[in-house]
């Protein structure tokens, strides 16, 4: 029932209060991405157990 909350906090991409305290982000979206699926990859089976 999506009328009823499940509890689950809401997920926000907003950095306008981290930015306001001088924070920058050093590595632009894609790359981070493509940087946590190669490392993902790279070491699913130690993080499997």
């Amino acid at each position: 029932d999506s009328s009823k909350p499940d509890g689950t906090p809401r997920k926000l991409m907003d950095v306008s209060r981290l930015a306001s305290l001088g924070w920058t982000a050093s590595i632009d979206l894609e790359s981070g991405l493509r940087d946590a699926y190669r490392w993902f990859v790279e070491n699913r089976m130690d993080v499997r157990s």
